[in-house]
């Protein structure tokens, strides 16, 4: 196996939540480019981003995690060599970024575990399926290799990609995207495909209304809290079965 970029000085650059959601404001966020549309092999096309921190603040305020996820984090991380650091790689505008980032922020800060948060692309955004590092020296690229997500009989550089581990960096747990529960090809494939009678503007801001209605449900509340419980869940199986 090749070694890990993941190394304690490159784990230390990443941002806190704090920091990410500050960032995600600022001019130098705002100048990247964000997602506009997918080419067909699954690179992203890029367009102008806008200032999503709000959503942040506001998804991290009102997130609390249960009872038994506070209590099964602090059990995991009071283990021997249990679960200390989490490694996100995250753009602002994925939906299931801006779901899940805030949640696991709340989850760091139950167990005691250290955050820190990578921008997946730098002033451009990943144009092709596979991120070459030589392509975006500014983006973190490399990073991106080590958590592919084999799916579909493909690999996609999906957002976000979560990396467990502990504190002396061995990996415990990878989490991609979205939950097991969220069938999001399904949901999303059915809501973009055009109603009988529906030309294509009327199909694109229908979507764009319904998806943006579903973020704002408890749906959106619901699969954020299943991925931290398939985290946690995936955590306590390693500590009773043991690694490969």
């Amino acid at each position: 196996m090749s070694k890990s970029v993941v190394t304690p000085e490159r784990f230390a650059q990443g941002m806190t939540f704090d920091a990410y959601v500050k960032y995600v404001g600022s001019p130098d966020n705002l100048a990247r480019e964000g997602f506009s549309a997918y080419h067909p092999d699954a690179g992203s096309i890029g367009g102008p981003r806008k200032d999503n921190s709000a959503v942040f603040r506001e998804r991290y305020a009102r997130t609390r995690l249960a009872d038994h996820q506070v209590a099964a984090i602090k059990w995991l991380a009071a283990q021997p060599d249990g679960p200390a650091k989490i490694l996100v790689v995250s753009e602002d505008w994925s939906s299931d970024c801006r779901r899940d980032v805030p949640i696991l922020a709340r989850l760091a800060e139950a167990g005691g575990l250290e955050l820190r948060i990578f921008n997946r692309d730098g002033k451009k955004i990943l144009d092709r399926r596979r991120p070459d590092p030589a392509v975006a020296p500014d983006a973190n690229h490399d990073l991106m290799l080590e958590f592919m997500n084999a799916k579909s009989g493909g690999e996609f550089a999906s957002l976000p990609v979560v990396g467990v581990y502990t504190k002396d960096l061995r990996e415990l747990y990878r989490y991609f995207e979205y939950p097991a529960i969220y069938h999001k090809d399904l949901v999303r494939g059915h809501k973009q495909a055009a109603r009988p009678g529906e030309g294509d503007a009327q199909r694109k801001e229908r979507d764009a209304r319904e998806f943006l209605a579903m973020q704002q449900s408890p749906f959106f509340d619901l699969w954020a809290s299943a991925g931290v419980d398939e985290i946690l869940s995936a955590l306590y199986e390693r500590r009773i079965l043991g690694a490969d």
